[in-house]
């Protein structure tokens, strides 16, 4: 007895057509899915749509005509993707304020909203920051000669985007409070 095939849908000759009748044949629409699809799963910046869009060679004044229309009814909004981004990022990773501006200016965030988001941390937020990272990393490097701690822990906070000055300043002081004597640092430049 022979096996039965059972058909699924695309499984015919004719798929290739059923493709082309399921995607829009009408460019601006074309644009109009990709967005929606795009911005589905989670926000994003109108350079990364535009970016998307020229790849699926959607022609330019399509593209800018549907970005721009969906900028006006808010599903656009670079300046709040911006703010929600350093929120999430300086909160969820620790990153600081040259980070999360390299991060936006990857994403293709104007300069002067990235400004404006990452101005929302002050020196004192992204100091305290900083303390919570080394604390949580301080333990882990126990063991080790002082000089190693300082450069681990420093180097963790400079990947993160802190400033030297800054990174140098927590790590010795949380150096100091558990006991390592650093009063040499300051001869060697740290």
């Amino acid at each position: 007895m022979a096996a039965r095939r059972t058909e699924w849908p695309g499984d015919s000759p004719d798929s290739s057509r059923a493709e082309k009748e399921l995607s829009p044949k009408d460019p601006a629409e074309r644009a109009r899915a990709i967005c929606l699809r795009l911005l589905t799963g989670t926000p994003r910046t109108r350079k990364q749509l535009a970016d998307a869009l020229h790849k699926r060679e959607i022609p330019p004044e399509v593209a800018e005509e549907v970005l721009s229309r969906f900028e006006d009814v808010g599903l656009i909004n670079d300046a709040a993707f911006a703010d929600a981004w350093v929120e999430s990022r300086h909160h969820g990773r620790g990153l600081a304020r040259r980070a999360l501006a390299r991060e936006l200016r990857t994403k293709g965030v104007d300069s002067a909203l990235i400004d404006e988001a990452v101005g929302q941390l002050d020196s004192d937020q992204e100091e305290a920051t900083a303390r919570e990272l080394v604390a949580r990393k301080l333990r882990s490097t126990r063991g080790l000669e002082r000089d190693r701690r300082l450069r681990r822990l420093a180097g963790m906070l400079a990947r993160k985007g802190y400033p030297e000055g800054m990174a140098l300043r927590v790590v010795r002081r949380a150096l100091e409070e558990e006991g390592e004597d650093t009063a040499d640092l300051d001869d060697v430049g740290y």
